[in-house]
């Protein structure tokens, strides 16, 4: 079998905007309460409730002292608006019983028409907010509607995300940026309506900043509102069924928007030919087709689309044909586009001009199929760490196999194929937060691999030379800088393995794994038991010859006999500065390992393993059985070391320690490559042999403590700073 061709890199421009205005009224859209049930379990239920009671307790705690919260975690400081940059206005903080009369949470229904951007360029969320509001149940979800600016007001209001795998509650206060008694960023169309601006500061405060909100993809803030499943379409490349998947996607409570890329990256935002905004995010809000009273052969297909500046659509763009389609005056005022910035246009005026589709499912149901489906999800948190499981992609064989990896069982059919439907999800966590001290989102994707029939079963990692000879059985389109990267399978029942990873290696950062199947499945990550063997393998113990005190001395043993006794003395001890003084002397005369020698720390840990007596010193004996473990440990150094470097890569690392006796989980490896190698990712001899000698005097230790051999140990906090201090 061939390598697998390389994969192509795909970057993904973020929409950001600039202000305008206004709106006024529309109705909304029930979610069905089966699509609803696959978000919300009975124990997600359970723990809104007692999300709720914290809020209640916090917030009758401050009714009760009659003094209005103020957010220590948020405050009303330039911290919370901008990290980098300075805002160009004087804002002042206010309260909304100071900024108008008889303040509203909500006004007379929370509907689209309340959510209109201001000086802030999060078009993006504020398109998420406005396709929110089409579905009842998960805005009050979202946005709990039980809260108030008279009954039990104390300045606090909540608020509640999904924040990768859970429902968190955001707790805020009511100060809101103002200037010249105007809300600063996003309002209401009326005036004394405040939900919106509070759910906006709540998602600044998930985030860090209001800055933080700048630039984004809707389909980022549709999860955090619904904790669903994401497809993202290139619009010249969809399928031809993309009317059909658009409306199915409504009518199952789905949330939609659109945009148009930008040409070439720019600070200004540029209108197309037609007039449309690139790089602006907008909502989709509904989808109608039928025949027009006055031409029953003719088929109208039409898409509502929200821009949330307000702004009045293109002539070009814009259709009235949906007055065709109204039957009755009811439907007439349903289709009716209830505000400036909110229009009609044909469904292929709609494929010209956009060119992203983002669909936030609240189940992976598939949008080509009418069935109603209850899924099998599982979910793992991982992390890519520098230098030792930060593998990159598959261009870069000589680390892609230390990526983090997922076993997967798909157990039953569920298509006439008699395969097995998969939906794999991959989002990277908290890089937004991140974006104030220069963080950005990394190029993400993930592969499939079948495992062959020889290694079923078997929980250890797949190793490098299994990447370099087999081809991935499925795989994301490309690699692209999203918060989440989600694709569809059709998969053969069998054993297989997800390799979720960054396009390049070295890239840091925390992710969560979400796969979905139809039926019985079951995936796990791979991760060894710690354990270690006797530490002469079987590699090893074909090229050393252990130590006998009965056989007779070699010429080696005679010559370390010599040099011991010389630095040594009388007593036939030495310290960790002796032991140092011997080592570094027999080290040089190996020219391949090209060492600066042993440092004094990694001395004094050899003393530690080594010192059976407790002295602090090791005597002849100890010294060689030392002295043998090392000779075994250079042997598998310099096998790793195979650009004659003399040092090895934190990637290596793992293996080299496999062949030294050490099974450890990913965890371990990942703290090791943090602890030992250097500024390269590299590990030299002294690190490598420090690094082994921890690793075995803290087995050592444990084993001693671990008298019934359950694999638990108890200490005091003596015995506790006893080990540690010593090792």
């Amino acid at each position: 079998m061939g390598v697998e061709e390389k994969l192509s890199e795909t970057s993904v421009q973020t929409t950001e905007a600039a202000p305008q205005t206004l709106g006024s009224s529309a109705g909304s859209f029930a979610v069905p309460s089966n699509i609803y049930s696959a978000i919300l379990s009975r124990n997600e239920a359970v723990k809104d409730a007692r999300r709720l009671k914290d809020f209640q307790e916090l917030r009758d705690k401050y009714v009760r002292k009659k003094v209005l919260f103020e957010d220590p975690l948020f405050p009303a400081q330039d911290s919370s608006l901008f990290s980098i940059e300075k805002f160009p206005l004087k804002l002042e903080w206010k309260r909304p019983s100071e900024i108008c009369n008889n303040p509203q949470f909500i006004l007379g229904g929370a509907n689209r028409t309340d959510i209109c951007q201001g000086d802030l360029g999060d078009c993006w969320l504020l398109a998420a907010i406005a396709c929110l509001t089409l579905n009842n149940i998960l805005l009050q979800r979202v946005v709990p509607h039980d809260q108030n600016f008279t009954e039990n007001y104390a300045g606090i209001f909540h608020f509640q995300f999904w924040r990768y795998g859970e429902w968190v509650d955001v707790v805020v206060d009511d100060r809101l940026p103002t200037c010249k008694n105007q809300l600063v960023f996003t309002r209401s169309g009326q005036k004394n309506e405040f939900w919106s601006a509070l759910l906006e500061k709540a998602y600044a405060k998930l985030h860090g900043s209001y800055e933080a909100l700048k630039g984004g993809n809707t389909l980022e803030a549709m999860e955090d509102f619904t904790g669903g499943v994401t497809e993202f379409y290139e619009i010249t490349e969809a399928p031809k069924e993309l009317y059909n998947i658009m409306m199915k996607a409504l009518k199952r409570g789905s949330l939609m928007g659109c945009s148009i890329d930008t040409l070439v990256p720019t600070a200004q935002m540029t209108k197309t030919v037609s007039g449309l905004v690139r790089g602006h995010a907008y909502s989709i809000t509904g989808v109608e087709q039928g025949k027009r009273k006055d031409r029953r052969d003719l088929m109208i297909r039409l898409v509502r689309v929200r821009d949330p500046w307000g702004v009045a659509p293109p002539p070009s763009c814009k259709s009235n044909d949906w007055a065709a389609l109204a039957t009755s005056e009811q439907d007439k005022e349903r289709l009716r586009p209830t505000e400036q910035g909110e229009f009609w246009m044909c469904f292929e005026e709609f494929q010209k001009n956009f060119t992203k589709l983002e669909i936030c499912n609240l189940t992976p149901d598939t949008l080509q199929d009418d069935r109603m489906l209850k899924w099998n999800v599982s979910v793992h948190e991982g992390r890519w760490v520098k230098g030792c499981s930060a593998g990159g992609c598959r261009n870069f064989p000589e680390t892609y196999w230390t990526n983090p990896q997922y076993r997967l069982n798909l157990l039953e059919v569920d298509t006439k194929e008699k395969t097995c439907t998969v939906v794999v999800a991959l989002m990277q966590k908290g890089r937004r937060k991140d974006r104030c001290s220069g963080g950005t989102l990394h190029n993400i994707g993930f592969a499939i691999y079948e495992v062959p029939e020889e290694m079923k079963g078997n929980q250890q990692q797949l190793a490098k030379d299994f990447f370099l000879y087999n081809a991935s059985k499925a795989r994301c389109k490309s690699y692209i800088n999203m918060r989440e990267v989600s694709e569809r399978f059709c998969l053969s029942p069998g054993e297989y393995v997800i390799i979720p990873s960054t396009f390049d290696p070295h890239k840091e950062s925390e992710f969560l794994l979400r796969v979905f199947s139809e039926n019985k499945s079951t995936s796990e990550v791979i991760d060894a038991e710690i354990e270690t063997e006797s530490l002469q393998t079987d590699n090893v113990k074909k090229k050393i010859k252990p130590f006998n005190p009965l056989e007779e001395e070699t010429k080696e043993e005679k010559q370390f006999r010599a040099i011991f006794q010389q630095i040594a003395g009388e007593d036939m001890q030495i310290n960790a500065n002796e032991l140092r003084t011997v080592l570094n002397r027999v080290v040089a005369k190996y020219k391949e390992l090209k060492t600066e020698g042993f440092s004094l720390e990694s001395c004094r840990s050899m003393i530690a393993l080594m010192d059976t007596d407790g002295t602090g010193h090791l005597n002849l004996e100890e010294f060689k059985h030392l002295w043998n473990k090392i000779k075994q440990w250079k042997l598998v150094f310099i096998r790793y070391d195979t650009d004659k470097s003399s040092t090895i890569s934190s990637f290596e690392m793992r293996n080299a320690l496999t062949e030294a006796g050490f099974q450890l989980n990913n965890q371990l490896y990942d703290i090791i490559a943090m602890r030992y190698a250097n500024e390269n990712l590299e590990l030299d001899f002294d690190s490598y042999i420090s690094c082994l000698v921890r690793l075995e005097g803290m087995f050592r230790a444990f084993r001693a403590f671990d008298k019934d051999g359950d694999g638990l140990i108890k200490l005091n906090v003596f015995e506790w700073l006893q080990l540690t201090m010593y090792a």
